[in-house]
């Protein structure tokens, strides 16, 4: 029945109707919360408890519903949140940047330098396009691909408010690569109410063998993995190998506290080129909230050890 039902939606105008329509019905007419628990259900297999939350994935789902401040969506806005860093911890952290424009059409080959770069938008999650020889590149293709991603509101699709009113804009900045003209390794440090309290690193990003290694500050193995899909059954689990202890951790560290100190649960993500930190960028609600921690008592071991500020204030209240 399955195969069927693909080829109809996939296949025939009718099936891609009734999915434009169910993907509209759900991005814009179906309130947040609703839209949040099926979508959390869908990955659980049960609802989140947002009156009480305890697992730090329920968590994370009430801080997208309650958490929201004019700084989230500076900090969420690739480039409004260089300010913030210049103010918070200094401009020698940020990676060199060589435009900026709302408009798409500005992105031709006069407007980059002859360096390496990379393309990116502001105003979503995703990957950039790398620029090795801007004589070789397509820009019509580039622009077109920036225009339709230029048109989109990342808000519909995640429910994370700090990305609706972010303004649109392309940025180049300089492409990081270490003396093997590879790309760094990035270090995603999580912090429960202004402490780091683990440490992610992922291997091999954009293969099939891509890993997720977790660690403690003192750069010891986590117990439990906290893995994404990666392809068809396929996830971004641990590697036997570990990664070595980087040199500039006690740094990252402490980093990545003076910008926590704002927030509740943050991720601060780092790139480490040849013991020079350079900040990549900061986010609120890792995954989504929709990636089982397994085993599953480590999903409520974690929510434990993270305050929710607010909520704690509500109760406070009540009492």
């Amino acid at each position: 029945m399955k195969q069927p039902l693909k080829y109809i939606y996939h296949r025939t105008l009718v099936g891609k109707i009734v999915m434009n329509l169910y993907h509209y019905f759900n991005k814009k007419i179906v309130p947040e919360q609703i839209y949040l628990k099926y979508k959390y259900k869908k990955h659980f297999g049960q609802f989140p408890d947002l009156k009480k939350p305890k697992t730090l994935n329920e968590k994370i789902i009430w801080l997208k519903l309650h958490d929201r401040t004019p700084l989230h969506t500076r900090c969420a806005d690739k480039y409004e949140v260089r300010g913030f860093i210049k103010e918070s911890i200094g401009e020698e952290y940020l990676v060199p940047l060589y435009f900026q424009t709302q408009d798409v059409n500005e992105i031709i080959a006069d407007n980059l330098p002859d360096a390496h770069c990379i393309i990116k938008t502001n105003h979503d999650s995703g990957g950039g396009i790398f620029v090795l020889d801007k004589t070789k590149m397509n820009w019509e293709d580039i622009q077109q691909k920036l225009k339709q991603r230029m048109e989109k509101n990342y808000y519909l699709k995640s429910k994370e408010w700090q990305y609706k009113n972010i303004i649109p804009r392309v940025i180049i900045e300089k492409l990081l690569q270490n003396s093997k003209g590879d790309i760094p390794e990035d270090y995603k440090l999580h912090c429960f109410n202004g402490k780091v309290r683990m440490i992610q690193v992922d291997i091999g990003r954009g293969t099939s063998n891509h890993y997720r290694n977790w660690y403690n500050t003192d750069w010891q193995r986590e117990p439990y993995k906290w893995s994404s899909p990666k392809g068809p059954g396929k996830y971004t689990d641990p590697s036997p190998d570990d990664v070595p202890r980087p040199k500039t951790l006690n740094k990252m560290i402490s980093l990545s506290e003076l910008i926590a100190t704002h927030f509740d649960y943050v991720r601060v993500d780092w790139y480490d080129v040849d013991g020079k930190l350079y900040f990549g960028e900061v986010t609120f609600h890792h995954d989504g909230g929709n990636k089982p921690i397994l085993p599953k008592q480590w999903d409520l071991i974690l929510g434990n050890e993270l305050i929710l500020t607010k909520l704690k204030l509500q109760d406070v209240a009540k009492d």
